[in-house]
């Protein structure tokens, strides 16, 4: 086993020395044209699934559970994966794998007439997502220096939004078109979208195929899952521990979306509602399309557990300005903007620089196996939030609900400084 940890370290410091010369090389730039792809493919769904569930008579306690449970799905799959590709040594095959889930995924809901359907296309989506997430970002972190991480993950974020931005705006447009053409059901325009978002799908599979030169990586065969574990450092299992609880409050953004398409209804429509919630999503990815590297060069200079500190502030706010929208039954696009906004800002930290995070606290024959950690109790908070927070708004009101994840947001945010103060 040392003597394949010897291997390990030995690759990490040829494929670093090969790609240090600057910060965006080919793989990083090849994963994020990836990304951007990937993101155009299942952002659309995203940013239409709470009208498609609207339009097939589901409440909001099923796209919780659905959102909740995909969550789960992708968070067990990072551990997995992590492990696997670690003790097998075949990392780019499995995200080529997961890349391919995700059109196939599409495919399934827009077959879907019930919740049964649409569940199965989300899990097989967000078990490609969680398949390939953890191997991918070892990949770009090895193809640089330690000094850069930042602002080569806020680069990969910002790409990676290009297509959460593109694709969105585009099947909004499209949902729009759509509905001037003949359909049997109010559930044809979104179908039509969600067939064409596979397109985007095939391409990023396509992309990381022919762009993405995975660094050396030994196999060790001797790696044992439990032990592996138990062996990462102590503060960043607490790292973890804060990690996780803020989790159990960060749910879902197509709850956002619902949230925001229910304010509108009242004054536009369920259909016309849809559409402005889909372009405030969109304006949400814009956000951190535009900030993703400012923010992961900022972290940089000043610190990445500190920046993330902040971003955790933000996430709170977030929910309780939903929950005050609600409160207040606000149908004003420009406040409606201003929340989607926040929520942009905080998700531009959160994913750009908890990685980066967990790269500076663990040692680099580790660092997928922790990113499958930091993966893993990332997705189970989020299934526990985005269902909690479904439920309570079916079940009491949707002002509890988001009242409710910001308490937990917060003891999230409180449990980092902790950490960072260590």
């Amino acid at each position: 086993m040392e003597e394949s940890k010897d291997k390990n370290e030995a690759a990490l410091v040829a494929a670093t020395a090969t790609q240090s010369k600057g910060w965006l090389n080919r793989t990083v730039a090849g994963a994020g044209v990836t990304s951007a792809l990937g993101d155009f493919c299942y952002e659309t769904t995203t940013v239409i699934l709470p009208g498609f569930l609207a339009v097939l008579g589901l409440p909001a306690s099923v796209l919780g559970a659905i959102e909740g449970i995909a969550d789960a799905v992708a968070s067990f799959t990072k551990m997995a994966s992590g492990y696997v590709a670690d003790k097998l040594g075949h990392r780019k095959l499995l995200v080529l794998v997961g890349y391919s889930l995700t059109p196939l995924g599409q495919a399934l809901v827009a077959l879907a007439a019930g919740w049964p359907l649409i569940l199965l296309g989300r899990m097989a989506s967000w078990f490609g997502k969680g398949l390939r997430g953890p191997l991918r970002d070892a990949i770009v972190i090895q193809a640089v220096t330690p000094e850069t991480k930042g602002r080569a993950f806020g680069f990969h974020r910002a790409a990676d939004t290009i297509g959460a931005v593109l694709g969105p705006l585009l099947g909004v447009a499209l949902l729009g078109w759509a509905q001037e053409l003949h359909w049997d059901g109010a559930a044809g325009p979104f179908r039509l979208v969600l067939w064409l978002s596979v397109i985007p799908g095939v391409l990023a599979v396509l992309a990381f195929l022919t762009l993405v030169r995975d660094p050396q990586h030994s196999p060790n065969p001797a790696l044992k899952f439990f032990s592996s574990l138990r062996t990462l450092p102590a503060r960043f299992k607490r790292y973890l521990g804060a990690v996780g609880l803020f989790g159990i409050g960060d749910f879902s953004h197509s709850l956002l979306i619902l949230a925001a398409t229910t304010l509108l209804t009242p004054s536009m429509g369920v259909v016309k509602a849809a559409q402005v919630a889909g372009l405030l999503y969109v304006w949400r990815n814009v956000v951190q399309v535009v900030l993703s590297y400012p923010v992961g060069a900022m972290a940089d200079r000043v610190g990445h557990l500190r920046m993330l500190v902040g971003g955790y502030v933000l996430g709170a706010l977030t929910a309780v300005l939903t929950a005050f929208a609600f409160w207040l039954s606000v149908d004003s696009v420009p406040l409606l903007a201003a929340i989607f906004f926040v929520a942009g800002l905080y998700v531009t930290v959160e994913e750009a620089l908890e990685s980066t995070v967990t790269a500076e606290m663990v040692q680099a024959d580790t660092l997928v196996m922790s990113y499958g950690a930091l993966g893993t109790v990332n997705g189970t908070a989020k299934f526990i939030s985005s269902a909690t927070v479904g439920v309570v708004w079916t079940a009491v009101s949707p002002t509890l609900g988001f009242g409710l994840a910001a308490l937990l947001m917060m003891a999230g945010t409180l449990a980092l400084l902790r950490v960072g103060n260590e």
